[in-house]
């Protein structure tokens, strides 16, 4: 099996929605199963079919994140030394050449990546492109519009 990198943030989400899935979806669930059974006929019963489908998604929600968890290296950015080059979890500012706009992003994992939260998946195409460089370096993007450049300002392990 392969490890699956997390970040700190990441493994205490996944850990949290797992405890949420268990210990109040499931039950909540069980209950909706048990009014659509007290119902009478299941053959015609929308409840009762709608509360099974749900009962499917919670648990194979629930082996989807403990196989994750049971696979997961999780690393945590603050105790990082990597001499100022970008790692995973690091945190990054860039600038881009073309407009000078200022961005930053987090390398994450692949179930952590949120691009309005400025975390981007460490398999994604900047991410890739940063890896490896430090603050100075410009790294190159192969975009769907073309090749994009951005100079590295600053590289942080928070």
């Amino acid at each position: 099996m392969t490890t699956i990198p997390l970040t700190k943030r990441g493994a205490e989400s996944l850990k949290a929605e797992l405890h949420r899935l268990k210990t109040v979806e499931r039950h909540a669930v069980v209950q909706a199963i048990a009014e659509a059974r007290a119902q009478g006929d299941l053959s015609e019963n929308a409840e009762y079919d709608a509360a099974k489908d749900k009962q499917g998604f919670i648990e194979g929600r629930i082996l989807e994140i403990e196989g994750k968890l049971a696979a997961a290296q999780i690393i945590d950015p603050a105790s990082l030394d990597a001499g100022g080059r970008v790692v995973f979890g690091a945190t990054v500012d860039l600038e881009d050449e073309d407009s000078g706009k200022a961005v930053t992003y987090q390398i994450t994992g692949d179930d952590e990546a949120d691009i309005k939260l400025g975390r981007i998946s460490v398999s994604s195409p900047i991410a890739r492109a940063l890896i490896g460089k430090e603050a100075g370096d410009v790294a190159e993007v192969q975009a769907p519009g073309g090749v994009r450049r951005y100079e590295i300002v600053e590289v942080r392990y928070e």
